[in-house]
């Protein structure tokens, strides 16, 4: 039986939060959802509105029953992803963030992989800044299992970039709170429990570059909270990783290496303090997070390693990731 032979159930659930946006990104947004290759009976359209100031419901009745329109106190983005998620009945999650879209043929075709493959528990896939761009034809998808993948490559940490079986996330969430790095606790955690990952090229999803976005912000309180929630996430992966049997704890330790190496150079980039890097390689060094482990895991994590577990190191850093333009 192929993946689309009951659609009693829909073969994807479609989760599109929003909070104070632009209607006419919403809608296009759930446009792209429509004009994909699903049947009606295929699809569920979740659609949170995080307590926008003002609802776009009158926008949207022009959609009917193709979208369920749910508005919540505001909670943040991992708590409006949960609210779907909890309420979902497809087999697989697709997550979107209301002022991106999905493009459509290299989303049909990650919707193909689990349609020939009953199996897959998560379709990883690219995304662009590219407006409207339609890449392909796509190579063939690298196909391991997701503690593997995490011991060997250096994934997309992007929640909204995979399609995953709501059979394997069982009562995993987003967490409360957290408004930066939710996506780097949540999706390690989901490749932990993944027999079958599909790891695709297709760039199917348009990430919209935004001046009014969290991560754009640059006043002290949003550097000092972006910060502090990456450490936060850092150090439950850490204590996952210790609790976890031993493949996947050497799965989940390469990760927070990673994480803590972007820890670091993203206190170098947003503070330009030699002393605010002292202090937060000391932090790091009491719960055993530095010196980054020596491990070969790209050549970009062992130069950091290096110039960062030295004094002189440091002060290239500081004056130089300043003036380069970090890697997607």
């Amino acid at each position: 039986m192929t993946a689309t032979d009951n659609i009693s159930q829909p073969l994807v659930s479609f989760i599109v939060t929003c909070y104070n946006l632009p209607t006419d990104m919403l809608c296009e947004c759930i446009d792209s959802i429509l004009k994909l290759s699903l049947q009606t009976a295929e699809r569920e359209i979740i659609v949170v509105d995080d307590g926008s100031d003002v609802s776009p419901i009158n926008d949207l009745l022009r959609y009917g029953d193709d979208i369920i329109y749910v508005r919540q106190k505001n909670g943040g983005v991992s708590v409006a992803r949960n609210t779907a998620m909890d309420m979902a009945k497809g087999r697989y999650i697709q997550i979107v963030d209301g002022d991106d879209y999905l493009l459509t043929t290299p989303y049909d075709y990650c919707l193909d992989l689990i349609r020939n493959c009953s199996q897959v528990d998560v379709v990883m896939f690219d995304f662009t800044h590219e407006a409207g761009k339609e890449s392909g034809p796509f190579n063939p998808p690298i196909i391991k299992n997701g503690p593997d993948l995490l011991r060997t490559e250096n994934i997309r940490g992007a929640a909204c970039c995979c399609l995953f079986r709501q059979a394997v996330r069982g009562q995993l969430s987003f967490t409360p709170g957290i408004a930066y790095g939710e996506d780097e606790e949540f999706t390690p955690q989901l490749l932990i429990r993944a027999e079958t990952v599909y790891v695709t090229d297709a760039k199917a999803y348009f990430y919209r570059e935004r001046g009014t976005s969290a991560v754009h912000q640059t006043d002290e309180a949003s550097i000092q909270k972006r910060l502090s929630d990456t450490k936060a996430v850092i150090l439950h992966l850490n204590r996952l990783a210790d609790t976890s049997p031993q493949s996947d704890k050497v799965a989940l330790q390469r990760r927070v290496a990673q994480l803590t190496m972007d820890y670091i150079y993203n206190t170098i980039l947003l503070t330009r303090s030699e002393e605010r890097l002292n202090e937060t390689l000391e932090d790091l060094r009491k719960d055993n997070l530095f010196p980054l482990p020596n491990h070969p895991y790209s050549t970009k994590y062992t130069w950091f390693r290096r110039l960062s577990n030295n004094a002189l190191g440091r002060k290239i850093l500081l004056t130089t990731l300043p003036l380069m333009k970090k890697e997607r």
